[in-house]
């Protein structure tokens, strides 16, 4: 049987698409770095896959059930998906002509033409008669009137502007073609700000293209989507999967990095600071309180479908941050979940991370803003890094996003309790995706049937904990906005409360602009950005913590003291080790190698009270010297009175 059903039409046509869909990512990945002179072979090869292409697609829409020799399960169903496969391919090809075709493209723009060629519109061309020059020329005719109706509609004084978010490649037929000019990427990073960036047409028409990251972030997810359609239309993941939105945020520069938020924020006047405030009397920092202050913990993800088995999965885990429905508000703050190989489909966090546990496995979060937003909420990712087995390709998805409201519609804080999220497909961006839109289709029309597949959707389940009198007074020490693991918030206040020693009390200039030598200062925001080192400190500080006396843990300039100390002789010098490799995301054997540097270097520092024998031991080797190590730059670092937050 099996011999048979391989000689079926609809097989044949499905072994051919997949020789085609190799074909064509190996074109696009040999076109991404072609020179000028290898683009027109490349062309060539384009219109001969398109050909192939369009001969599998009339092979494929001729095809009968009949026409099988053995029963095919499922047919219609499976036909229209390799007609969807097809069309694909077919898309792919054609932008990939018109970005060879380019100069060509270009040529005809400066000439007299007027006009865009399209590579598959001139070999459909060849392939009409000829000779049939009536044909032709009604053609043409239509060509002008169509361009001249094109030119009274840029002279209209209504339509003077278009606002655009990237480049636009036609796709059928009554499309524009635009290019959008692209600013410096480095800058777009340092603006928080909406900025309009205007170029201009041949006739003076406006076109803008807002450069703010979130939208950034929203173009590369569509212009990149074609990876993530490819693996759903070949069922490697379900149709509502995504690239990660937050993902691709974190990856565009520090603005949403708990490193940033970390810093001081300044006055609107930028002359004092907005939290970071002097207490003379207690001499320390006045604990600021902010209208969103709150334990969030995550519990469980429930039904989150798996990836085919040539999706290898690095990580699972959960992304979360403040969020109006339009802007990120706050840093973006991760957590790694745990799952069972029996139950893949259940992802689970652990609350309260204690010991040598990694603080990036903790559930448990703590959430602070003082937006005035009234539709400020959390915004939770589910998300996978993944590695895809025939291509190595690395990459990262979204799984569903859920959003939680902080306050109802009269203003008053949601109520502490368990809340269970029904997950959405899509960007969180877009409304109405499912997560798995196949659960739906399976689903019959009866009662039972719906509460079955409803069981089956993904669920995130949160809690959200009211603060007890102490929590609060410890959360009010941290910045207005920021949202991190509660394991290492005692590590975050020590860092508060040296922060406001340097910058209020032990200033003699309050108007000096000057560099403050502290190390502690100038390298601790980096341990934020890689948990791990986060880990080696917490780890030592528990060390020495327990070695205290009772008086000597109330005394709060006496703990300073020894947490400075005890960050010398641990975080500080891994910071600068060259034997401790780059910190890389979910990468096993990065993350391995660089915890058993991590712990041998704790070890030696216990066994030889502090960490000098091992900076001054041959065996260790640093990177070169440089001023940051040492130098807090106080006007480089805080952060400018920005709307995002």
């Amino acid at each position: 049987m099996t011999g048979r059903r391989a000689r079926g039409p609809l097989q044949r046509v499905q072994r051919q698409s997949r020789e085609l869909l190799a074909q064509v990512e190996a074109l696009r990945a040999e076109s991404a770095g072609a020179a000028v002179g290898r683009r027109e072979a490349l062309r060539q090869r384009c219109l001969q896959l398109q050909k192939l292409v369009d001969e599998n697609t009339n092979t494929l829409h001729s095809l009968k059930k009949a026409d099988e020799p053995a029963p095919v399960g499922n047919y219609n169903q499976r036909k229209e998906e390799e007609e969807k496969l097809l069309l694909k391919l077919s898309q792919q090809l054609q932008k990939l002509g018109r970005i060879l075709d380019q100069d060509n493209t270009a040529t005809n723009c400066t000439g007299n033409e007027g006009r865009q060629k399209n590579p598959q519109r001139e070999d459909e061309d060849k392939e009409e008669d000829e000779n049939d020059d009536d044909s032709r020329e009604s053609s043409e005719e239509e060509e002008s009137e169509e361009e001249a109706d094109e030119d009274k509609l840029l002279d209209d004084p209504d339509v003077k502007e278009c606002i655009a978010v990237g480049n636009f490649n036609a796709q059928q037929e009554g499309d524009l073609t635009f290019t959008v000019h692209n600013e410096d990427e480095e800058s777009q990073e340092e603006s928080d700000e909406h900025i309009e960036v205007v170029d201009e047409t041949a006739d003076g028409t406006e076109i803008k293209k807002r450069t703010d990251s979130h939208w950034s972030a929203v173009r590369k997810a569509i212009t990149e989507s074609d990876t993530v359609e490819i693996l759903a239309t070949m069922g490697a993941v379900p149709a509502g999967f995504r690239l990660s939105t937050l993902s691709q945020l974190l990856e565009e520069g520090n603005q949403f990095r708990a490193s940033y938020f970390l810093q001081p924020k300044l006055t609107p006047s930028q002359l004092a600071f907005k939290d970071l405030v002097w207490d003379s009397e207690k001499n320390t920092i006045y604990p600021i309180p902010t209208r969103v202050s709150l334990i969030v913990t995550l519990c469980s993800c429930k039904m989150i479908p798996l990836p085919a088995v040539s999706i290898q999965v690095l990580s699972r885990h959960v992304r979360l941050c403040l969020f109006d429905g339009n802007r990120v508000l706050s840093n973006i703050h991760t957590v790694r979940a745990t799952w069972q190989p029996k139950s893949p489909q259940m992802w689970t966090f652990s609350p309260r991370v204690t010991g040598i546990l990694p603080s990036l496995l903790d559930g448990d979060c703590f959430v602070r803003s003082n937006s005035l937003s009234s539709d400020i909420g959390l915004l939770f990712e589910i998300g996978i890094t993944y590695i895809r087995n025939s291509t190595g390709e690395r990459g990262e998805l979204s799984c569903g996003w859920a959003f939680q409201k902080l306050f109802t519609s009269d203003g008053m804080p949601v109520p502490p309790k368990m809340y269970e999220l029904p997950l959405n497909g899509g960007t969180p961006y877009e409304r109405g995706i499912e997560v798995d839109p196949s659960l739906s289709r399976r689903a019959g029309s009866g009662v039972l049937h719906q509460l079955i597949s409803l069981k089956k959707q993904p669920v995130l389940a949160v809690k959200l904990r009211s603060l007890s009198t102490q929590s609060k007074d410890i959360l009010n020490l941290l910045p207005e906005t920021l949202i991190g693991s509660m394991c290492y918030i005692h590590l975050l206040i020590f860092y508060r409360q040296i922060l406001g020693d340097a910058l209020l009390r032990d200033r003699i200039n309050m108007q000096s602009a000057e560099l403050i030598c502290n190390p502690v200062l100038a390298t601790f925001p980096q341990l934020m950005d890689q948990p791990d080192l986060m880990d080696a400190l917490r780890s030592a500080w528990a060390d020495r913590e327990r070695t205290l006396k009772r008086s000597e843990k109330r005394d709060r300039e006496f703990l300073k003291s020894v947490f400075v100390l005890v960050y010398h002789d641990s975080a500080f010098p891994l910071l600068r080790s060259t034997l401790l490799p780059s910190y890389k995301w979910a990468e096993e054997e990065s993350e391995a190698s660089r915890w058993r540097v991590i712990a041998d270097f704790l070890r030696k520092s216990r066994e030889n009270d502090g960490a000098l024998q091992s900076l001054l031991s041959s065996e260790n080797t640093h990177t070169a010297f440089d001023i940051s190590e040492l130098a807090y730059d106080f006007l480089g670092e805080p952060r400018k009175n920005s709307p995002i937050v």
